[in-house]
Formats: structure tokens, sequence, C-alpha cells
């Protein structure tokens, strides 16, 4: 017998993951932690190591696509799916990019969900044929142009920590939420987004921001710099 399907659910609403998990109910499928946050979710996953991830995009505090940028490096192993109402064009690309083995939207039916948890384990794309076809669409127009940088990827001048700073300020997260996230004080957090002006010349984060996007976070590390 196959071993048992490790799965976990991140969604804010309690009924919402009720339901889930009673569309789970199967004996190859044990639901293996919820959390209703992405920071709960940022903090329980790594110790729980779950096969598959179940998130929702709209989420309070941080987002779901937020969650997952973060989240796909911590757990390579780990096949991270988008289930979520959206089925926007931006949030569809962008979770692609940010490491989503699937996107799937809430109104399928109990047992095509069954069938794409199921199927994410096999190496299958868990997303509706329509959402697929659109995927590939933009990559084959844009060429993969202005691709989301990679995780760890740093500006010339910054450090491979003020770059991460410096990602999360672009993805809108309060210096609260990013201390959570790495697991850092706030007062270590603020010294690093100061920095972070200061090397780039901006007066504000909006402005810091928008040179990340503009420049897709080029190449280089400060020689011999400290994470923290």
């Amino acid at each position: 017998m196959r071993p048992v399907l490790r799965v976990m659910l991140v969604d804010d609403h309690g009924f919402v993951r009720s339901a889930i998990r009673q569309a789970l109910t199967a004996p190859d499928i044990e639901v293996v932690g919820e959390a209703p946050s992405a920071e709960e979710a940022l903090r329980i996953a790594p110790e729980l190591r779950p096969d598959v991830v179940l998130i929702d995009i709209d989420l309070p505090g941080m987002s779901g696509l937020q969650l997952l940028r973060l989240l796909a490096p911590k757990l390579p192993e780990t096949k991270i799916i988008m289930l979520t109402v959206s089925a926007q064009h931006r949030d569809l690309v962008e979770a692609v990019r940010y490491g989503a083995a699937g996107y799937l939207t809430k109104d399928l039916t109990p047992e095509a969900l069954l069938r794409s948890v199921r199927g994410a384990r096999d190496g299958s794309l868990p997303m509706p044929r329509k959402l697929a076809a659109e995927v590939m669409a933009h990559l084959a127009r844009t060429g993969g142009r202005g691709a989301v940088p990679a995780a760890g990827q740093p500006l010339p001048h910054l450090t491979e920590r003020e770059t991460e700073i410096l990602r999360m300020i672009s993805d809108g997260l309060t210096d609260r939420e990013t201390a959570t996230a790495l697991n850092i004080s706030i007062r270590t957090v603020e010294t690093h987004v100061s920095n972070v002006l200061h090397k780039l010349a901006v007066r504000s984060r909006s402005d810091a921001a928008r040179l990340y996007r503009d420049q897709g976070a080029g190449q280089g590390t400060e020689p011999g710099a400290a994470a923290d």
C-alpha cells in the first residue's frame, strides 16, 4: 500500500476548512494540520512537512501568494496548491511563478478536489485545462520576461537579508509581518529597512519597492556581509 498522503489546509474560514477536510475524507489521505492565516502556516508547516498544502489567496494580513513565495523555498518536497475563488489572470500567473504546483478554484466538486490532491503526488498538474492554457499562452507571449525574481536573488550593494527584506516590502508586508515571517525582531527589520533605503538612495518604502520591480532584482551581493 502507498503511504498516506499528508495534507495541510490554509484558509481563514473555519467552515471552508471543514468542507475541504470532509471532501478529503479517504483512507489514503490525512489532514495533518490547519491554519487560519499565513503567519500561522509559516510557523507550523515547516514542522509538519506535509506532502500537500492547500492555500487560499485571500487571507487576512499576509496574502496566500505572499505565503507561497515564502513557504515554497522552505518546503521543496511539498506540493503547494492554491485553492481559491480567484480566477484572475495576475493571481494565476504569479502563483505559478512563485512555485505553486497547482491552481484550483473553489467551485470544483469534492470528487475533483480529491482527484487533484491525489494527482499532485504523482506529478499531475492540479489545474483546470482553461487555466493551464491561459498560463501557457502567457508564457509563450512574454517569453518568460518579467518573471518574478527568484528567492534570494540580490540587488547590487545589498546583503542577502536586505534583499529578502526589500522583496517583502515590494510584496506589501508590514515590518511586523516581515519579522514574523523571518523569525527576527521588529527592531531588526526596521534596521534592515533603513539600510535598504539608504543604500538605494530612496526616501520611502514605495520608492524602494518600485526600484526593486523596475530593476528585476539585479545581480551581486555585498561581499562578506552577514545575513542578519
